[in-house]
């Protein structure tokens, strides 16, 4: 068993270091998962095989002492230097480190792998996509339960929770390459005519309040950008526009269903298709989103983006966010 577990660990070490440099592909729920399977075997393992045994080894080192100091006791010797037996039986009921390594970690990983599966999800901001309401280096949990619970890895839906809203921020499997996680704001939900011209946003032929902010600055290009009050069903978040990009849509991807977009020089209009969602970026002329790679199937739903837990350059973000 030290020999297999060693190579089990080593299997483990290999795909995380090989994830790190790059050289594969990584999938965090998948490797929490047979984690989690893997010392959970080990934990049933030890509970009902090798404890017992361990015991069973304790528990007949002390028999033979006993019956030892019964044989000398029989033949009127009573003063023995008797060895202390405490000492032998905790080395003897001690986990070995393989057992330490696999069944020891199971109620932490299985902790780590319920709440990541079923309840709230950290990541990580990586991009610009979402100034002003997202900064690079914000870390955001994602309620896993409000558009109800998916079994981890293939991401089946297993209770119906509440349909995202328009105006949500939500995470989801990018739809190109679902192995990645993207975050966006829902625009448009299923049968929604959603219509982005001249850099206006309209819902079902009505547009969207628009109320102009103060110019925002990006401390990190150090660029000012015209600032807008977006409202959706009576919330309300900030936008970004930049002058000096265009109003058309350049580089829009062939994806599937893209035959209901209207690309033209004044933006795009789509009819959202059923099961599917309509995502943009708040930061609207720095945003890849549906307007390049098209509709977010039901199925790629991730959660709710909700709560800022931290950020390192600025403490002052922590909180919840529209």
């Amino acid at each position: 068993m030290p020999t297999i577990t060693a190579a089990v660990l080593a299997a483990f070490a290999g795909y995380a270091l090989a994830w790190y440099l790059g050289m594969v592909e990584g999938n965090f729920a998948l490797l929490l998962f047979l984690a989690t399977v893997v010392t959970g075997l080990y934990w049933v393992a030890e509970r009902f095989w090798f404890l017992p045994r361990r015991r069973q080894a304790a528990e007949a080192m002390e028999a033979q002492s006993r019956e030892r100091a019964a044989q000398l006791a029989a033949q009127g010797i009573t003063q023995t230097d008797q060895p202390d037996l405490s000492q032998a039986r905790q080395r003897l009921l001690m986990q070995p480190w393989w057992l330490d390594w696999t069944a020891g970690l199971f109620p932490v990983i299985l902790a780590v792998f319920v709440l990541r599966s079923f309840l709230f999800e950290p990541f990580k901001i990586p991009s610009g996509s979402m100034i002003p309401t997202l900064l690079v280096g914000d870390l955001i949990l994602v309620n896993k339960f409000t558009y109800g619970l998916r079994l981890p890895v293939i991401n089946t839906k297993i209770t119906e929770g509440n349909a995202p809203r328009r105006g949500d921020v939500m995470v989801f499997r990018y739809p190109p390459k679902p192995s990645l996680d993207y975050i966006k704001r829902v625009v448009g939900v299923p049968g929604d005519e959603v219509a982005y011209l001249n850099k206006r946003l309209t819902i079902n032929g009505q547009p969207v309040s628009k109320e102009a902010l103060p110019e925002y600055l990006d401390e990190d290009s150090m660029r000012y950008s015209r600032q807008f009050r977006e409202t959706f069903e009576g919330r309300t978040h900030r936008i970004l526009n930049d002058d000096e990009r265009p109003a058309f849509i350049p580089g829009a991807e062939d994806f599937p269903r893209k035959d209901l977009c209207r690309y033209s020089v004044e933006g795009v209009v789509c009819k959202v298709p059923p099961g599917h969602f309509f995502m943009m970026g708040d930061n609207r002329d720095n945003s890849l989103d549906s307007r390049y790679w098209g509709f977010v199937p039901e199925r790629n739903i991730v959660g709710k983006a909700f709560l800022i837990w931290m950020n390192f350059g600025d403490f002052k973000r922590i909180g919840a966010f529209e």
